[in-house]
């Protein structure tokens, strides 16, 4: 398993949330020098600071020009009609307005990436591009290219708006694989080590967190805190955990929605320790203040180390049904249920099911590759507590009828032997790619020259 590094927590030094004023005083708390004892080259501003007009003179505006190529306003608008519709539309006006501005700081990104893959002569071809966005199609759609071209039409983005960000994911790839990657190394004592800790942890708790983060300093904090409160309020209404971590987080795992992967609490800062073994999967926590700002916290999953989960077994079922007449009431349908109910109980197994199913005038579906992780969450603890034969209460609606499920047969999942030495060796020299990724893409942010228009 690959660790879990540190500077994942570690974000920003400063983040210009408000005024001037604000940042000056955030960099003489952490420097704690004044403008004759600083070194040559570092930044100094005085505590006694004045500005001269307004505080705020930056005109924040949708489209900007990144060394020669134009963000329009209609690519803002395309990619956040994505999230919009990952959201079911549940955005406020206050929220709308600061996902656009981080769209846009993302697109800047995306330019300079692109553009820097261009300089280096890495290119990608159209007909990779098409290749990429017809496996979304399929991944996430589950239809045909022309299908999904509809549905971005529909919700106001465009089949280009996601084929850019396709393109410019490809070339920084291309262009890390060329530049970067080949100075990476990771040590076979190095990877013996981890392998170590893993195998002397077997039998613990793994927690598969995601994160958003937000940075602070002491002046911003109160603000900083207020944004994440309105981020945890539009999650629990139904917002996308993954969107938000990519439009809002400033931890380096925003590029992957906001997954941390499998980490023990040990490696977590001691602030969101406690929290995390509290939660429950699915369950949503924070904002969490830590050092440098707030977190918020989302359980994916929980597992044990190098242990079988019993949740991926593969599970024989057979599900029966019996729809209810139309217009039944909610008490016929009531005595319906546990008649039916009682009948299924008096079946000597899978074998003897059909049969009385049929006496019934219900209807048996079976599948015998069914993982019980993939049953809803209410399902699963009960089914795996099930003998071959037995079955669980019925479930089901006044429109959709009464069910049952019946287990047939069981198989366990095998003891998790954890990742190869190969397998680590790759999870670490990936966690030290992105890294310098994160430095690279500074340099060319610095290096940047933009027009807001």
């Amino acid at each position: 398993m690959q660790a879990v590094n540190r500077s994942r927590f570690l974000k920003r030094a400063f983040q210009c949330f408000g005024s001037l004023v604000a940042v000056s005083a955030a960099l003489g708390a952490a420097q704690g020098v004044s403008a004759q004892s600083a070194p040559q080259g570092q930044i100094v501003i005085p505590d006694n600071v004045k500005i001269f007009g307004d505080d705020n003179p930056n005109m924040r505006r949708a489209t900007a020009v990144v060394n020669g190529d134009v963000i329009t306003g209609t690519d803002v608008d395309q990619r956040l009609a994505l999230i919009v519709a990952a959201n079911q539309g549940k955005i406020d006006a206050e929220e709308m307005k600061r996902l656009r501005l981080q769209i846009l700081r993302n697109l800047i990104d995306e330019t300079l990436q692109i553009q820097e893959a261009k300089a280096a002569d890495v290119s990608v071809e159209d007909a990779e591009v098409n290749q990429s966005y017809a496996r979304v199609a399929q991944q996430n759609f589950g239809q045909n290219t022309a299908a999904m071209d509809a549905y971005l039409k529909r919700v106001g983005s465009s089949p280009e708006s996601l084929k850019r960000q396709i393109r410019g994911e490809l070339s920084w790839q291309r262009l890390l694989q060329r530049n970067v990657q080949p100075f990476i190394n990771v040590s076979d004592d190095e990877v013996n080590d981890v392998l170590a800790r893993l195998k002397a942890a077997k039998g613990t708790d793994e927690y598969r967190l995601g994160e958003i983060y937000l940075a602070a300093t002491p002046e911003t904090r109160e603000q900083v805190y207020k944004n994440a409160s309105q981020i945890v309020q539009q999650l629990r209404q139904g917002g996308s955990f993954v969107a938000y971590a990519r439009q809002y987080s400033q931890a380096s795992t925003a590029s992957v929605g906001g997954d941390l992967g499998w980490v023990r609490l040990a490696q977590l800062p001691a602030e969101l320790q406690t929290v995390a073994r509290d939660l429950d999967t699915g369950q949503l926590a924070g904002p969490i203040e830590v050092p440098g700002g707030f977190d918020i916290l989302y359980l994916i999953d929980k597992r044990q180390v190098l242990t079988a989960d019993p949740r991926d077994a593969i599970l024989s079922l057979k599900q029966i049904s019996l729809p209810f007449p139309k217009g039944v009431s909610e008490a016929e349908a009531s005595r319906r249920a546990e008649a039916f109910a009682k009948a299924m109980k008096a079946a000597k197994g899978c074998g003897d099911v059909d049969g009385v199913a049929k006496t019934l005038g219900a209807q048996v579906v079976t599948n015998d590759q069914v993982k019980a992780r993939d049953l809803p969450g209410q399902l699963q603890n009960a089914v795996l507590q099930l003998s071959p034969g037995e079955t669980l209460p019925p479930f089901g609606s006044l429109e959709d009828g009464v069910r049952i499920l019946m287990l047939c047969g069981r198989d366990d999942a095998q003891s998790e032997s954890g990742p190869s030495f190969e397998q680590l060796q790759a999870q670490l020299e990936d966690d030290r790619v992105n890294k310098r990724a994160q430095t690279y893409l500074r340099d060319l942010r610095r290096d940047a020259v933009i027009e807001y228009n």
